[in-house]
């Protein structure tokens, strides 16, 4: 499984081989850091930690210097980890299937990815705080019409009478909005630079532009 860390940096617009103009999506993808491999001996599943984003280390607490093998050994603890990476801000997991040839300390860029290749990006959506149901679940809302003047944007009926006497739990109603994870599925990688540490995919990203990304290779590509 081929999977690395982003920064969302912004949308802009790329001409193909054909003339045609292609909506994209650049993605600051790296360098990364492989933190932890967990197998399934000792973990229970297989997978890879990556780190992004370095920082300096007084930015990080002293449960994730630990973690990462930044702590300095004393007689209180002198079998502390030895550092594999820097100090990077973000850790994310990737699952992995037997043995890929992964190493801890192990530097990953964007050049694990092709122009063609088709990827899943996991993303944190766009906050738009507490909106009604019209917003949030795209109902029709009431009439214009026939005497009505404050029925434009109202649920309508929210649940029977007597029976059963309540509100179904999982009624679409009003509610706090966004702000949650979405996968965007099989985007075509359109471009790679390598020096750069950028990928471009065709289509939007879910989040906001600087938000963390998570970039693998399509499971249904």
């Amino acid at each position: 499984m081929k999977g690395i860390l982003g920064k969302k940096a912004g949308m802009t617009q790329i001409f193909d081989e054909k003339g045609e103009i292609v909506p994209v999506t650049v993605i600051e993808a790296g360098p990364c850091y492989v933190a932890q491999i967990k197998t399934e001996d000792k973990d229970g599943y297989q997978a890879m930690q990556l780190g992004f984003g370095e920082v300096k280390e007084k930015r990080l607490s002293s449960g994730e210097r630990g973690h990462l093998g930044l702590l300095k050994t004393s007689e209180k603890h002198p079998k502390r980890r030895e550092p594999s990476v820097p100090a990077v801000r973000h850790l994310r997991e990737f699952r992995i299937k037997g043995d890929e040839g992964y190493t801890e300390g192990q530097k990953i860029t964007a050049d694990i990815f092709a122009v063609g290749d088709h990827v899943d990006i996991l993303g944190t959506s766009k906050g738009k705080g507490f909106a009604g149901n019209v917003k949030r679940h795209h109902f029709a809302g009431g009439p214009r019409t026939h005497g009505q003047s404050d029925r434009l944007r109202a649920p309508g009926s929210v649940a029977p009478t007597t029976t059963p006497g309540r509100v179904h739990k999982g009624k679409r109603m009003a509610g706090h909005m966004g702000d949650v994870r979405v996968t965007a599925q099989n985007l075509t990688v359109v471009l790679v630079d390598v020096e750069r540490n950028l990928i471009a995919v065709r289509g939007p990203v879910p989040g906001a532009t600087g938000g963390l990304v998570m970039v693998k290779q399509a499971r249904k590509g």
